[in-house]
């Protein structure tokens, strides 16, 4: 009886996936990104070209985590929260998913990292999902803080705080190599951005202090 083809069970997809990441980054790596091709990380992975293109869009997709999916998981506990939940706890648990992407795999994440710094088109391709991620939690916040007369500000302050906190421990994680026994401190590190998140009295001196920017602002240009 003949076994079935890799990539026909969810096992095996997930496998697919992890030998084309695996050949992406020890191909940009070694050959440099510039010089690999699509063509060339598929035959490392030991698949055809058909089959990259059935799990990445370009080569620079191979060398990303599954930010998708992340983004999938951060949606899914905002929409099923409590309303009453507070939402220091609430974006905490939403933004301790995505360490996942990086801890399950804390060698390629190291080596992603690295790449990350060293390829512009793969920095700027990251930054661009950093600011997916804070456009998501904003929206939700929003959707939460309605009825706040400063709702859209707290969630703007909010959500670009966390995303900003989680940057900030996971790169300092991986900037270490991503120790087994870092994980605690990194998520330590992340989730004491709880108390530093705005409450409603924290607002109106914030709120008075950007108008006034906006006001010199306006008054410059008008000179």
């Amino acid at each position: 009886m003949s076994q079935p083809r890799r990539g026909r069970s969810v096992e095996g997809r997930a496998e697919v996936r992890r030998d084309l990441v695996a050949a992406a980054v020890a191909l940009f790596r070694d050959r440099g990104y510039d010089d690999t091709t699509v063509d060339d990380i598929a035959a490392a992975a030991g698949v055809g070209r058909r089959t990259f293109f059935r799990y990445f869009r370009s080569k620079e997709d191979a060398i990303s985590p599954d930010h998708e999916t992340a983004l999938a998981r951060i949606a899914e506990i905002f929409e099923t929260a409590h309303p009453d939940e507070p939402a220091p706890s609430l974006v905490l648990r939403a933004g301790e998913t995505v360490f996942d992407l990086y801890t399950d795999d804390p060698a390629l994440s190291v080596a992603r990292f690295r790449l990350t710094h060293e390829v512009p088109v793969l920095r700027d391709r990251e930054s661009a999902s950093v600011d997916h991620y804070r456009r998501l939690f904003t929206r939700y916040l929003r959707r939460r803080f309605a009825g706040d007369p400063h709702g859209d500000l707290r969630a703007a302050v909010t959500g670009s705080a966390v995303v900003a906190a989680h940057n900030l421990a996971l790169r300092a994680w991986l900037a270490d190599g991503a120790p087994a026994g870092g994980v605690e401190a990194c998520l330590g590190r992340f989730r004491r951005v709880a108390d530093m998140l705005p409450r409603d009295a924290d607002l109106r001196p914030l709120t008075e202090r950007l108008e006034l920017a906006v006001t010199r602002l306006e008054r410059g240009a008008a000179s």
